[in-house]
């Protein structure tokens, strides 16, 4: 029996590059680099078929450590929500005010980069709070 060693999310979205840019931008992620003998991406999109170009589009986590994010183009639309998210860990080990602040902090960053603010869900006897966001083509995420 083998062992799994990697995860990979995958996303499906309508524009590929500018959900991977996003979530680069979020995580700290990186762009890896083009396929051997291509000098960047661009150079190898312009070597696909035209219905191709643009499709995909993937980024990595530069110390290893995370799982890689692929964004691929499907036809359809976001119709309901998620059956799968992200959370974001930002406010580990913080309880109360501090928590908030650090959520709060990290929600204006991201509302800057595009994403939009969906609820705060405050703490109870069981959870610690979160907020609730939605990435730039409104996938749900927790800042948690």
């Amino acid at each position: 029996m083998s062992q799994v060693r990697q995860v990979q999310v995958t996303f499906d979205c309508a524009e590929p590059e500018r959900v991977a840019r996003f979530w680069c931008a979020v995580l700290g992620y990186v762009v890896p680099p083009p396929p051997p003998g291509f000098d960047s991406w661009d150079d190898f999109e312009s070597t696909r078929p035209v219905e191709q170009r643009g499709s995909a589009f993937a980024c990595a986590d530069p110390s290893g450590v995370g799982p890689r994010l692929y964004f691929q183009r499907v036809p359809e639309g976001k119709v309901v929500k998620n059956r799968l998210h992200l959370d974001v860990r930002v406010g580990t080990g913080l309880v109360g005010d501090e928590r908030l602040a650090a959520l709060e902090a990290e929600c204006a960053r991201l509302v800057a980069l595009g994403a939009v603010r969906v609820r705060l869900l405050t703490a109870d006897e069981e959870n610690e709070s979160c907020l609730v966001m939605q990435d730039v083509e409104g996938n749900e995420f927790c800042l948690d």
